[in-house]
């Protein structure tokens, strides 16, 4: 007999055969279910209902990642979503990895949030001859002392942009791994912490492959999420020239927000509430995509805490306090986009990575959750 999983528990149960494009009751907890006939049943559609209404509580993320925005937009004109995914990764602890063709604002995103916040804001410009202690930093002999003096790189920031990343070898991308993951870096044997909050923003150009040297999988797994802005409306254009014709806003863009405000960002994130229910949804996911046919590579255990710490701060952002299903299939092009590797033969028939996770997302079972269910 045909099996199926319960969009309400995610019990494996059977079904009549004749039972597709029917109402089936689970055995295991009651709940209504429509099953899908065709060739390959695990592709299941359930019976969608109406999205939960949530209200709005008083989130201090909300309140400081809104202000911020508002001001980066004085500068990056017509991409507020952009910008809300770059905070949404900041608030989730994680790093950005911004890749788009040259002149489309990649750098002036990450010195526009640089001058919103009251951080401390280095920039490394990476080349083919940087060295990783170029990016770390160096232990100096002072003679005075007659010792070795350790002077901190560029990377002792608590925001770092990383420009045109592809350009730096593999040896000194391979310096930031340690920073991004554990927020220390290790020299001569010694551990220096970074300065909470540690926030990286690298840049890519995908278009120029001549003297570059691509992310290795490893590390592209290190960034939280990867954005591509694109080019702006005719009618931003307009107002982006309007705006520069006396002087750049970025020299007189104001510190809206403090190092603490992010902090207590991050720690009220933390707190979003997830309903088991939406656990096991991000899981199933993730093995839709390590079990799809097109997909040579899918998501990690990693992208799953990705998905998960991403979707709380998506929540908090837009000022709620638990997470919905809606959150998780808003924000999973962007946290797991560039995790998955397709087949070869799959890209040879026009596949791509987008229209798979369409397909993920359209099919996995969505978990039925009451209107005011996760009300506290």
């Amino acid at each position: 007999m045909p099996q199926t999983n319960c969009v309400s528990c995610g019990q494996v149960y059977e079904f009549a055969a004749d039972a597709f494009a029917k109402s089936v009751l689970c055995p295991h907890c009651g709940a209504e279910n429509t099953v899908l006939s065709g060739r390959d049943q695990a592709v299941r559609i359930p019976k969608f209902q109406a999205p939960a209404k949530r209200e709005a509580v008083d989130s201090p993320v909300a309140a400081t990642v809104n202000r911020i925005v508002d001001n980066i937009e004085k500068v990056i004109v017509g991409k507020r979503n952009e910008i809300i995914l770059t905070m949404m990764a900041y608030c989730s602890e994680g790093h950005v990895l911004l890749e788009d063709v040259p002149g489309v604002a990649k750098t002036m995103l990450a010195r526009a949030i640089a001058g919103s916040i009251g951080c401390t804001f280095k920039r490394i410009q990476c080349t083919p001859d940087l060295l990783p202690n170029d990016i770390t930093g160096n232990s100096i002999f002072n003679p005075k002392t007659t010792e070795f003096e350790f002077r901190p790189g560029p990377i002792f920031a608590q925001i770092v942009l990383t420009d045109e990343i592809n350009r730096a070898t593999p040896r000194a991308q391979a310096a930031l791994l340690e920073a991004m993951a554990e927020r220390k870096v290790t020299s001569d044997g010694n551990n220096y912490e970074l300065f909470p909050p540690f926030f990286l923003i690298a840049t890519q150009n995908p278009i120029d492959h001549e003297g570059t040297f691509p992310l290795p999988e490893a590390q592209l797994d290190r960034f939280l999420v990867r954005l591509s802005l694109g080019y702006p409306q005719l009618e931003h254009e307009v107002s982006m020239l309007q705006r520069l014709q006396v002087m750049h806003p970025i020299e007189t863009l104001e510190t809206v927000a403090t190092a603490e405000d992010i902090l207590a960002c991050q720690r009220a994130v933390r707190e979003v509430y997830v309903d088991p229910k939406v656990n096991r949804y991000i899981v199933q996911l993730m093995h839709a995509t390590r079990e799809h046919y097109d997909i040579v590579l899918g998501g990690s255990p990693r992208a799953s805490m990705a998905l998960l710490r991403c979707s709380q701060a998506f929540a908090a952002i837009h000022g709620y306090n638990f997470v919905l299903p809606d959150d998780i299939k808003q924000i999973a092009p962007y946290v797991l986009g560039h995790r998955i590797i397709l087949r070869p033969e799959s890209r040879l028939r026009k596949k791509t990575v987008e229209g798979v996770l369409k397909e993920i997302l359209d099919t996995v079972s969505v978990p039925t959750i009451a209107a005011g269910q996760f009300a506290r």
